[in-house]
């Protein structure tokens, strides 16, 4: 409530979905950023993680134009959809349990809803915990790990990535080269290689 005073003008809600339902990935975020998405409406746009995510899907053939940082920067994905675990901007930028079950609803109708759907992303470990409950897989049977690709039911793959945050690119936990490897593997494993 109090981001909406300050900033009226900005998104201040929970940010939709960005892509087609006739995708074959499925890229899972963890939340809105406060200053991106919750402020543009539209996921990974308007903050750093934005800059690497878009670039690569570009790079990969996953989406066209370029990122401008703003909703209606005339961006498009290709076979590609973006969503996140938590669809509101958390408080201090860090999502509770309580709101990644509540949300984890949306993501389970999300997954049901996209007909053509082969793979997921995770960005995170919080990210893949989301998508192992939306689908009724326990934490247990797989682990989260950067590179990790997991075969789930009915044939849907889960990949995992680090998050592509600011802080993860300037720790070095995540590199271009590291988020590269993951797309170039689905890739191939969608048959576009």
């Amino acid at each position: 409530m109090a981001q909406r005073v300050a900033q009226p003008a900005w998104h201040n809600a929970p940010v939709p979905s960005f892509g087609e339902l006739d995708a074959r990935l499925l890229i899972v975020g963890l939340a809105p950023g406060l200053k991106g998405a919750n402020r543009t409406g539209r996921p990974f746009t308007g903050d750093y993680a934005g800059l690497l995510l878009y670039g690569t899907l570009i790079k990969f053939g996953f989406a066209r134009g370029e990122y401008g940082q703003r909703a209606n920067d005339g961006l498009t994905l290709i076979d590609c959809r973006i969503t996140n675990a938590v669809r509101c901007v958390p408080p201090a930028n860090k999502p509770e349990t309580s709101e990644i079950r509540t949300c984890g609803r949306f993501l389970a109708a999300e997954i049901a809803a996209m007909p053509r759907l082969a793979a997921i992303l995770a960005l995170g470990q919080i990210a893949h915990q989301a998508v192992l409950a939306a689908n009724n897989h326990k934490r247990t049977q797989f682990r989260f790990g950067h590179g990790a690709i997991h075969e789930l039911s009915r044939g849907l793959i889960l990949a995992d990535s680090y998050h592509c945050s600011r802080y993860n690119t300037n720790t070095g936990q995540l590199t271009p080269a590291m988020f590269e490897a993951v797309f170039s593997e689905l890739k191939r494993y969608l048959g576009l290689s």
